[in-house]
């Protein structure tokens, strides 16, 4: 494995990188086109089945482009808009893929940033992420974390940005416990900011199966209402990438 220094981080992941991660996924998929190719000549059901996994690569293929090569997700300009005094002192959460910190250290200098990574910690870590980790692995002076132990003190932050990690969390208690701790750092009127794929009808034609890894939407809302945090804006990045910021506006 070749190392890549600080300064010269991998390129952001882009749709090639997530086939790659998710190689086994895809050569079932292909396995499943095959198959129904040639069974389909005498069993509908089976050229169906060949169909709907071709449109499930392809969509997806296609998907992770626009998200990951083609929309402003990885260069972060578009926090300037859902935060316009900028993220101030900030954790960066991660779960084993960190292509946030640096973007954000270099468009916010001023800014003192603490990275936390929840990869250890993790109760199951899917294949995916681990080959993820090889290619990109943790920033110097990443800090391991729990879901139930966060790095920082009471109100030691403003914002807490959490891209693609949260889900990682497959227990509800870790991520309950994940909020609370993100309430527990912020400052009065800082936010949480969560980037996550939902499990929408977007995601669920364009992935398939693998949308079921995404946690719905009402997930975001409930544990930002059990953790005392508001949420303060919602949008889309690409049409399928939902950005949530959860304010803290009083002491919980």
């Amino acid at each position: 494995m070749t190392t890549e220094s600080a300064d010269r981080a991998p390129a952001p992941s882009g749709a090639l990188r997530v086939v790659t991660y998710n190689w086994p996924l895809y050569l079932t998929g292909a396995a499943a086109v095959g198959v129904g190719a040639v069974v389909g000549r005498r069993h509908r059901a089976a050229w169906a089945g060949g169909a709907l996994a071709a449109w499930w690569l392809s969509a997806s293929v296609l998907a992770s482009h626009r998200v990951y090569d083609r929309s402003p997700l990885h260069t972060w300009r578009w926090l300037d808009g859902v935060l316009p005094d900028g993220p101030g002192d900030h954790l960066v959460v991660s779960a084993g893929l960190d292509e946030a910190s640096a973007v954000l250290r270099a468009r916010y200098p001023g800014a003192a940033q603490t990275v936390a990574d929840l990869y250890d910690a993790l109760p199951v870590t899917e294949p995916s992420l681990r080959r993820a980790r090889r290619r990109v692995p943790p920033r110097p002076g990443s800090l391991p974390a729990r879901p139930q132990r966060l790095p920082g003190a009471d109100a030691s932050y403003d914002t807490v940005i959490a891209p693609f990690a949260a889900h990682e969390l497959r227990r509800a208690v870790d991520r309950e416990a994940l909020l609370e701790e993100c309430a527990r750092v912020l400052r009065p009127g800082g936010a949480v900011v969560l980037v996550e794929h939902c499990r929408d009808a977007a995601n669920a034609v364009v992935y398939g199966p693998g949308a079921w890894h995404f946690m719905p939407r009402r997930e975001w809302f409930r544990l930002a209402a059990r953790s005392g945090l508001t949420v303060a804006h919602e949008g889309r990045i690409a049409g399928y990438v939902t950005v949530l910021v959860l304010r803290k506006w009083r002491a919980v």
